[in-house]
Formats: C-alpha cells, structure tokens, sequence
C-alpha cells in the first residue's frame, strides 16, 4: 500500500508526498481515508499559518472532519473489523486527567488532535487512529455524511449548551458550516423559532432550506429591530454566535431573552472584545462557550441514519484529492459560492 498526503508548505501553498505507512499499536486500527470535509479552521491555518497559540512550524498536513474503511486491526482491537466504515472523532485524550474523569474529555489539556499543531491531520491516504474514537456507520450513512459527523457533534454541544427545547425561539449568528449544523440540531431538539442572520445570500438560502424560519441579511436591514419584530419584543430563549465576530458577540446580549441563554461558538480575531455585562446582569441571562464536543458521535450517527438530521443538504462542492491546493483556494477565493467542500481522497 502507497501512502501520500497533501501538505500546507508555507502561506497558501501545498504539495503532495510521499509518506510512510502509520504504525499501529494493540489497540489501534488503519483507516484508509475516503472522504475528508474542508474546515474553517483549516482554510485559517492555510491562509495565515497559525490560530491564537497553535503555529504550524514547516510542513504540516490539515484535515480533521474525515470518514474511511478500516483495513487493519491492532491485536487488541474487539468492536471494529476489516472492512468496517468509520467516522474518526479526531482528538485522543489522556484519559488520566481530572476533565477525562469527569466526562469533559474535551477539555484535556494533552489531548492529540487531528490538524491542531503540531499534531498532522487527515488529508492523507492512510491514518491509524484508537479503536475508541472510530465510530462504525451504518450502511444508510454514506462516506461524506460521515465526515460531516465531526461538525454535526459541534452544532449539537452548542445546542445542549444552550439548553434548546421544544417550542424556543433561537437566534443563531453565522451560517458557515457550524452555523448551519446548529441549525441543524435545534430544529432536531424542536425549537419553533430558528432566526439567522449572516451577511452572504447564498448561506442564508441554504439556511432556510435546511430549517431556519427567518433569515436576515445584516446588510439590508437593522439586525436588532428585526429580530425584536420577530420575537414580539421577547428576545430569543438561546441566542448561539457562530460567526466569531465582534460584532455578533456583542449584539447577543441585545437580543437575549430575560432568563435566557447566550452560547458562544465562533472564536473573534481579538483576545478582548467589547460586551455589555451591566445588561446580562439585568436580565439575569447565562453565557455558556463552546470548545469542541464531547460524547456526541454516536448520537450524531444514529440522528442522520434515522433521517432526524440531514448533513447532506449542507455539501455544496466536492474535489478529487490530488486538486486539494485548488479546493482550498476556490473555498477562500468563492465564499459566496461554497457553503461546505469536501474532499474525496479515494
């Protein structure tokens, strides 16, 4: 079996090599690597070379929303077999610490995550990866909804963290791909208000076409007053920012209801942002954050085999694996086109 990758070489640069097969321990399995989503985090890393404290140092391979076929086992391995296809959950944790213990493995702070320097990602042939972090799917799961399993768990954290329920009017900032699949899970969890607000027309279709009851193009109209028409003046029970920007972060506040719950997903640019706590204060209103996941894989299968949730709708453009570099820059150069890409490695 011949392996290669496709590595980030400097600034929006990329190169396929040669690389050695991975090596398995006992309870390892080796996946060969079907289909691969192109994350933001990803396009970051590509187009500036680091995220907050994680600096790619040389050359160093992205990718970490992926989904194979298993086509070796660990002597140890007993639930997956030769054949089996999978969902990668991408970070190996300690499981030693006091936040494995405790249920929140997410929040290790030694765990080994796909694509997070220094630790290489998945655009590669072949990866081998703990048994306990390969997830089987179910024949009615394709490859590519499997890849999508990754951000899914994200949209569904954020949704818990929020607390959505049936009958909740929810605001959600941001319709990239975290965005969307919150959407997503809200509308899985029965919220009867999903109000979302982004900049880019085609992301907002694709909003509404996958659940959203009303977009808002914050380019057309006053964000605030429009949500307060939509919510009569109440404010939105869980108000979700995925966009990461200043502004929506600061407008959460705004538009939270009295006794509600603000989820902060995307991460701004700048460390210190500015935000109105004296208001949070007077509606006596919850801010909760988003790092991850955590025990959300198997959920996330089992609502897309069962047809709950709908992963497919957000795919907008799939590229082969030896055009990789020209996915990346069609994803960075057409915003307004792409809402989602995949790469089909096989």
């Amino acid at each position: 079996m011949n392996n290669k990758a496709v590595f980030m070489q400097g600034i929006n640069n990329m190169t396929i090599k040669d690389i050695p097969m991975p090596e398995l321990t006992d309870k390892d399995v080796l996946i060969k690597i079907d289909t691969v989503g192109i994350c933001g985090s990803d396009v970051h890393y590509y187009q500036h070379g680091k995220i907050g404290d994680f600096v790619v140092e040389g050359d160093f391979i992205l990718g970490h929303e992926c989904a194979g076929e298993v086509v070796e086992v660990g002597k140890d391995v007993k639930n997956l077999s030769i054949g089996d296809r999978v969902a990668l959950e991408p970070g190996k944790a300690c499981g030693k610490c006091e936040f494995c213990k405790g249920g929140k493995y997410n929040l290790c702070p030694d765990v080994e995550f796909f694509a997070t320097p220094p630790y290489h990602g998945v655009f590669a042939n072949y990866v081998s990866h703990p048994e306990d972090m390969c997830f089987k799917l179910p024949e009615s799961v394709s490859n590519v909804e499997g890849a999508l399993v990754e951000p899914l768990a994200v949209g569904l954290h954020a949704s818990n963290q929020g607390g959505v329920k049936l009958g909740d009017a929810v605001v959600i900032f941001g319709t990239g791909c975290i965005g969307l699949v919150t959407i997503l899970s809200c509308k899985a969890k029965g919220a009867s208000k999903i109000i979302v607000v982004d900049i880019l027309d085609n992301r907002l279709e694709t909003a509404k076409k996958i659940g959203a009851t009303d977009i808002i193009n914050a380019k057309d109209v006053d964000v605030l007053k429009k949500i307060e028409e939509l919510t009569e003046g109440k404010g939105a029970d869980v108000v979700i920012d995925a966009a990461g920007a200043e502004a929506t972060v600061k407008h959460t506040v705004d538009v939270v209801k009295t006794g509600g719950t603000i989820v902060l997903v995307g991460m701004t640019p700048k460390d210190e942002v500015e935000f109105n706590f004296m208001k949070l204060m007077a509606k006596e209103a919850e801010v909760k954050t988003v790092f991850r996941y955590r025990n959300l894989y198997p959920i996330a299968i089992n609502a897309i085999a069962s047809g709950a949730i709908n992963v497919k709708d957000i795919v907008s453009h799939e590229f082969d694996f030896e055009h990789t570099k020209e996915a990346f820059d069609f994803v960075v150069g057409n915003a307004r086109d792409v809402v989602k890409a995949v790469i089909k490695i096989q």
